[in-house]
């Protein structure tokens, strides 16, 4: 079989080092990459060092190669195209359809996925002509990624800064595996929880679940390729953030409620994937509770966290909002999973086995996706990003 055929467009900013790196994994991983640099892109890293690993010439100029007319033939042939970094000329420039060199001719003629992955400094991102430009992307179906929070150029930091690689990757992965499908997510804003809520007992302990997160943070990076905009509320996961989705760190079940309160104010979905604590102790030690000679420990006395899937679910943010939430069970797990549904009145509730070597902390899953409507969608054991793909389809077709 042919590889597929991936254009990687790199524009001028300081990040386009970076990009050596997604051009790397894009080649091992068995891809036909085509390097397509901008002239200033060429001040960070030279023509050489693409051609060398892309095993490809390297150009900027329609002129080259006039008789291979490549400012056509590099788009129509391509099965994916992405810019990384994509820089705000960039983004300018792709959303007015200029084009005055071979990238921006290459984006014209493109009829693939489009991913452009955003680096400059958070002034630049958080301008209102940026901004605009990215809505305008958006909306003509490319996926346009956040950009991540960290250091800038010189001192500065912020949000402006190109996700990693490997993250980029994983999204072009995703978006190359759907083909030509419209994203389907495109112009809505989701919202993810992942990992498991920690409930202190006193400053070094605490009470907590066995949750990796693993199974929200495919879910966040599932949404993104499919053009959503994503809130990840990260629980304790030790995880690296996924690209183009805003992460939001927290630790307790409380802490979550709020978080959740804000971020779904204008979702059009939430997914709780999180495995939040039920209880959590009614005191907090100030000091290390230590053991006494001769004594037993006292008992821990435990009150209701709050139940955040049914909150939300019985007073949804906005009309239309889609709830999904996950009942990790261990025994009679269909039964307790539709009688969970019940209580909680959310729209669709991903049931699941667990154990203590089973779905927690694994790289696959098994669930069945119970409907409000009576629907219900088994999902076979496999990658825990097959099960998110099923749960985003089924929100989808909800959201309409």
């Amino acid at each position: 079989m042919d590889k597929p055929k991936v254009v990687l467009g790199v524009s001028g900013g300081i990040a386009a080092y970076k990009a050596c790196e997604l051009l790397r994994r894009l080649t091992e991983s068995g891809h036909d990459v085509r390097v397509v640099p901008t002239a200033s892109a060429l001040h960070f890293v030279g023509a050489a060092t693409w051609s060398a690993l892309s095993g490809h010439p390297v150009s900027t100029e329609v002129w080259d190669d006039v008789h291979e007319v490549p400012h056509v033939r590099i788009g129509q042939q391509a099965d994916l195209v992405v810019v990384a970094p994509a820089t705000a000329d960039m983004l300018a420039k792709a959303a007015h359809g200029l084009a005055d060199d071979l990238l921006t001719n290459t984006l014209l003629t493109a009829r693939c996925p489009v991913v452009f992955a955003p680096a400059m400094h958070t002034e630049m991102w958080e301008h209102p002509a940026t901004q605009e430009n990215v809505a305008t992307l958006r909306r003509r179906g490319a996926v346009v990624i956040e950009p991540a929070v960290g250091r800038l150029t010189g001192v500065d930091t912020g949000k402006g800064r190109l996700p990693e690689p490997a993250e980029i990757f994983e999204v072009c992965r995703r978006v190359l595996a759907r083909g030509a499908t419209e994203p389907d997510l495109k112009g809505r804003h989701v919202v993810v929880s992942a990992g498991g809520t920690r409930e202190p007992l006193d400053p070094v302990r605490f009470l907590g679940n066995r949750s990796s997160g693993k199974q929200g943070y495919a879910l966040a990076r599932t949404a993104a390729a499919r053009g959503a905009r994503v809130t990840l509320l990260a629980a304790n996961t030790g995880l690296p953030d996924p690209a183009g989705v805003d992460v939001v760190q927290v630790g307790t079940a409380v802490q979550l409620r709020e978080a959740v309160l804000k971020a779904s104010a204008d979702a059009d979905a939430v997914v709780m994937a999180a495995a939040v604590a039920d209880f959590r102790p009614a005191t907090y030690a100030a000091g290390k509770i230590k053991k006494k000679d001769g004594q037993d420990p006292e008992p821990i006395v435990m009150v209701r966290n709050p139940d955040i899937l049914a909150e939300i679910s019985t007073d949804r943010a906005r009309p239309g909002q889609v709830i999904v939430g996950f009942a990790a069970e261990t025994d009679d797990v269909m039964a307790n999973g539709r009688k969970k549904l019940a209580r909680k009145g959310c729209d669709l509730l991903v049931v699941n086995e667990v154990g203590e070597r089973k779905t927690f902390g694994s790289e696959e899953n098994e669930a069945v996706v119970l409907g409000a409507d009576g629907s219900e969608t088994p999902v076979p054991h496999g990658p825990k990003e097959a099960l998110a793909e099923i749960v985003w389809d089924l929100v989808a077709r909800r959201l309409g």
